[in-house]
């Protein structure tokens, strides 16, 4: 199950080429142990509806940059879709995950000096993630309801169904070196934290654009920020995973992780989209509020995040725009407000479903959702533009569409915040907040502080 058994043959598939899949049940075995064994690219899909796909080495790699890139993917998935033999059930079938960036211009392969009163732009270690990359796993791990699988994919114009066979024979065999229960290991440790925006520098960003709201200039502006984190020692993602899976069951949870240099990951608790034949999933999740220390505490926060009349147009500027957007493409359901709570945060939350009118693919619909109102803004256009000219770093893949889809054009995508882009001995953790006209500046810096903790709490050690 070494990475070169897996290695990518190009970045698009092979007309030429035909996919072999094989699967078998096997017994249950530690993702944690499986993912440390495994050398990059490595990936890691876990959504709260209980089906986590873990995966490793590349039998083939969809990557495409530039303003086309949806129709690029749409085109490249149809190419390595084109020719399958699956043999397993509908569970392990081949998907390919991974994500895209925020904006469609970023680039991976080049140090951008995109310059702000002529200061350089931080890169901020994005080497590796392109402007989209998706990756069909060599070997997964998949777990659903009453089982876990373990599946081989080959693909190229020189493999048949005989080297899928003798993989997934080998690849069965290394299981019984894993454990099936493994502890995460110890936290790397923070030596320092520093926040890319000083407090001073935020609330001043926070009231100009405040004051162009007021003007009737933009609707809402979705500022972010990052916090550049010192460890102590070298992080190691599968162990904070496997520690995110404890802390924040109900969330999702994600690995891209393309080199050794680095991986993106998170806990996000918002849902881009999910298609499953014409049926189609998403939710406007908007306004946050700090958990309480008590009950009642924490019913206090509650009703003040339903009470918030600024938390409220925010919450009703997402669902409308979500809603609008649907509509394209089928009939639009919105359902019930209720609250999202975590561990330290809870969000106000409006379920919303589609039923579509025709056969559309989920990179269709993520297209026409990212970014939403609750990490972009409105007008859209305007507000881009605006996040562009005030933010001081690059945003990359954070609050940017991470997920799979398969042959189908099902798939299921999460929105990537409440993340972190880590490895070896340093950290960059994300956070931003929506921008309207009731926003206070100091409240907002304040909102931004619980953000960063799903993250920071799983790398700082315990006293």
């Amino acid at each position: 199950m070494s990475q070169s058994e897996g290695e990518p043959r190009a970045t698009r598939p092979d007309p030429d080429a035909s996919l072999h899949s094989r699967s078998c049940e096997v017994s249950d075995v530690s993702y944690r142990a499986f993912l440390s064994a495994q050398g990059t690219p490595r990936v890691h899909w876990a959504s709260p509806a209980g089906l986590e796909l873990v995966g490793a080495g590349a039998a083939a790699r969809l990557v495409c940059d530039g303003p086309d890139r949806f129709d690029a993917l749409r085109d490249a998935a149809a190419t390595l879709f084109d020719d399958v033999d699956h043999d397993g059930p509908a569970a392990t079938r081949p998907r390919v995950l991974g994500g895209l960036a925020f904006r469609g211009d970023h680039r991976a392969d080049a140090d951008e000096q995109q310059r702000r009163d002529g200061e350089p732009r931080r890169r901020d270690g994005w080497a590796g993630f392109p402007a989209s990359s998706f990756v069909l796993p060599a070997v997964q791990l998949t777990r659903g309801d009453d089982a876990t699988w373990l599946t081989v994919n080959r693909y190229g114009d020189d493999v048949d169904a005989a080297d899928a066979d003798a993989a997934l024979t080998a690849a069965r065999e290394s299981l019984a070196d894993l454990p099936m229960m493994r502890p995460s290991g110890g936290k790397p440790g923070v030596a320092s934290t520093t926040w890319r925006t000083s407090r001073a520098d935020w609330t001043d960003q926070v009231a100009r654009v405040v004051d162009r709201i007021r003007a009737g200039e933009l609707r809402k502006v979705v500022l972010a920020t990052a916090l550049d984190v010192d460890l102590e020692t070298p992080v190691d993602i599968p162990d904070a995973l496997e520690r995110l899976r404890r802390t924040y069951p109900d969330c999702y949870r994600f690995l891209v992780q393309p080199t050794d240099a680095a991986g993106f990951f998170g806990a996000p608790p918002e849902q881009l989209v999910e298609r499953d034949g014409r049926t189609v999933r998403t939710e406007a999740l908007a306004g946050s509020m700090p958990r309480g220390e008590t009950p009642e505490a924490d019913a206090e926060h509650a009703r003040s995040l339903l009470d918030s009349e600024k938390i409220q147009h925010e919450q009703r500027v997402v669902a409308e725009t979500i809603c609008e957007q649907l509509s394209t493409y089928g009939d639009v359901t919105e359902g019930e407000q209720g609250l999202r709570k975590l561990s330290n945060i809870q969000h106000l939350r409006t379920p919303i479903e589609a039923t579509l009118h025709e056969d559309t693919h989920v990179l269709t619909l993520v297209e026409a959702l990212h970014p939403t109102p609750a990490v972009g803004g409105l007008p859209l256009e305007e507000a881009l533009a605006t996040i562009r000219a005030t933010e001081t770093f690059d945003r990359g893949w954070y609050a940017a569409p991470v997920g799979w889809f398969d042959a189908d054009g099902d798939g299921e995508f999460a929105v990537g915040i409440r993340s972190g882009l880590a490895g070896d001995t340093s950290a960059t953790l994300f956070a931003g907040n929506g921008i309207v006209a009731d926003s206070d500046p100091a409240d907002e810096w304040d909102e931004l502080q619980p953000k960063v903790r799903p993250i920071l709490d799983e790398l700082e050690r315990d006293d």
